[in-house]
C-alpha cells in the first residue's frame, strides 16, 4: 500500500520480499524511474518495488565538472510544480539555485528524491525479465531470486545505446564518453575528439582543462552553439516562440515540449520536427571554454588503426591525425533489443520500428503491461522524452493510465 504524505518520509508501507508478486516494477532509478515512482505513490492500493543503483548513469558515466545542458526550469524530476522538485530540493539544503545545475549536483538531488519514494530501492540486478506463464511478467534476479510482476516499467537509460562506430572496433586505444567519470585521466594526452554535440562539446572542454591537447573532428559543416540571441528576448514574444524546455527552434520548441500534441500529427511531420529538435549543438556556454581546442569540422574518419602505441585516424580529405586517445562523443542510438534484462522471446513479441518500441496509451507497448520510459518512448512521444524535462509529462501520463487498473482492482 502507499501512502501520501506531505513531508519527505517513505511513501511504501509495503515492498515485495524475494519471490513475492508486486503490481508495478520500476526498473531504473534515474529521472524516468523515479518521476513514475514519485506520481505511483499516490496511488493507493499498487505494490510497487524498484530497481537499480540511484542515478547511477548520472553519477558513473558522466565526466566530473559537467554542466546540465537542459536550462534550470527543465531539470525537475517529475512535476516541477510539486514537492519534489529541484527548488524544493534547494531550499530543503539551504543553498540558492545553481545555473548552469551542476553534475553533482543534480546527482544528490536525484538521491534526495529517491529516498523520498523508493526508499527501499532494490539495488540487485535484475538478469532477466520474461513473460510469467501468460500473467505478468517474471523478473529473475542476480542473485538468484525472482519476483512476478504485473506490470513493468522499464526506465532503464541510454546506457546500453551507446554508438561507437565501427571503424574504431580494432581499436584498443579509443572510448565513449559514457566510459569516463574522470577524464582528468587524460592530463597531458593528445586526445582526438569525435562529434559536434554537447557531449563531444563539453567534453572537449573538461579534457582541455585537465591539460590535455585536444582536436574536435565531426562531419558536420559548422558547430551550432544553443546561444540566447535577440529574439530570446522580447518577453511574451518569446515565450510563444519557445517552450521552457527550449528543445528545438522556434515554433518546434512547443510542439515538442506538448508530448499529446506531438502524437497528433503525421509521422511525417513528427519526424521532420524530431530532426530540427536534436541536432547536434552545444550550450551557448560552453565557446568560452574551448578557446585552445582545435576543431576540423566538415571531415569524415575512412580509417582507424594503431601504430607504436597511438591512434592513426586518416579523414576523408586526406588529412591523418595520430593520437594517444580518441574519445567518441557520438551520441546514443535506442535499440531496445539491446537492453539484456529483456528476454529474447519479449524483444521478438515486442513491435519496434528502428530500435524504438511502438507506444500506446500510458507509454505502453504492445506487450500488455510492458511501458517503456525515457529515450526509448521518443518515437512515440516527441524527442522531449530524450531530456528531464519529459519526466513530468510521462510519469503523470503513466499514473493516468494505471489508474484506471487500480479501480479497476476495486
Amino acid at each position: 500500500m502507499i501512502t501520501s504524505t506531505d513531508t519527505h518520509e517513505p511513501r511504501v508501507d509495503v515492498e515485495p520480499t524475494p519471490n513475492e508478486s508486486c503490481d508495478v516494477a520500476i526498473l531504473g532509478a534515474g529521472p524516468y524511474g523515479l518521476a513514475a515512482a514519485s506520481e505511483l505513490r499516490t496511488a493507493n492500493g499498487l505494490r510497487i518495488v524498484g530497481f537499480g543503483e540511484p542515478m547511477s548513469f548520472w553519477a558513473t558515466q558522466m565526466p566530473r565538472g559537467m554542466l546540465l545542458r537542459s536550462p534550470y526550469v527543465a531539470s525537475d524530476i517529475g512535476d516541477p510544480h510539486g514537492d519534489l522538485a529541484l527548488a524544493e530540493y534547494e531550499r530543503s539544503i539551504g543553498v540558492d539555485a545553481k545555473k548552469p545545475v551542476p553534475l553533482d549536483h543534480f546527482v544528490e538531488y536525484g538521491r534526495w528524491v529517491q529516498q523520498a519514494v523508493l526508499p527501499d530501492l532494490r539495488t540487485e540486478r535484475v538478469r532477466s525479465i520474461s513473460r510469467n506463464n501468460g500473467s505478468g511478467f517474471k523478473l529473475r534476479l542476480a542473485e538468484g531470486s525472482q519476483v512476478h510482476a504485473a506490470r513493468v516499467i522499464v526506465a532503464a537509460g541510454i546506457s546500453d545505446f551507446a554508438y561507437r562506430p565501427p571503424l574504431f572496433d580494432n581499436v584498443s586505444k579509443v572510448s565513449h564518453a559514457a566510459d569516463h567519470d574522470d577524464l582528468g585521466v587524460f592530463e597531458g594526452a593528445n586526445v582526438l575528439v569525435m562529434g559536434a554535440g554537447q557531449s563531444a562539446l563539453e567534453s572537449a572542454a573538461l579534457l582541455s582543462e585537465h591539460g590535455a591537447t585536444v582536436e574536435v573532428a565531426a562531419r558536420a559543416e559548422g558547430v551550432r552553439w544553443l546561444s540566447r540571441r535577440w529574439h530570446h528576448n522580447l518577453g511574451p514574444i518569446s515565450y510563444m516562440l519557445y517552450a521552457p524546455p527550449e528543445v528545438g527552434p522556434a515554433g518546434i520548441s512547443w510542439m515538442v515540449a506538448l508530448p499529446g500534441l506531438f502524437r497528433r500529427f503525421p509521422r511525417r511531420t513528427q519526424d521532420w520536427m524530431t530532426t530540427r529538435a536534436l541536432r547536434p549543438a552545444g550550450a551557448g556556454w560552453l565557446p568560452a571554454r574551448v578557446g585552445d581546442v582545435t576543431f576540423s569540422i566538415g571531415v569524415e574518419a575512412v580509417e582507424a588503426h594503431e601504430t607504436n602505441g597511438h591512434v592513426s585516424v586518416t579523414f576523408d580529405d586526406g588529412s591523418v591525425r595520430d593520437v594517444d586517445h580518441v574519445l567518441l562523443g557520438t551520441g546514443y542510438r535506442v535499440d531496445v533489443s539491446r537492453y539484456p534484462f529483456l528476454a529474447p522471446d519479449l524483444v521478438e513479441e515486442l513491435e519496434t520500428v528502428n530500435g524504438y518500441p511502438k507506444l500506446g496509451r500510458g507509454f505502453e507497448s504492445n506487450v500488455a503491461g510492458l511501458h517503456f520510459l525515457g529515450a526509448p518512448s521518443a518515437w512515440s512521444y516527441g524527442p522531449l522524452m530524450r531530456f528531464v524535462a519529459g519526466t513530468g509529462f510521462a510519469s503523470s501520463e503513466l499514473a493516468r493510465s494505471l489508474a484506471g487498473h487500480v479501480r479497476g482492482k476495486g
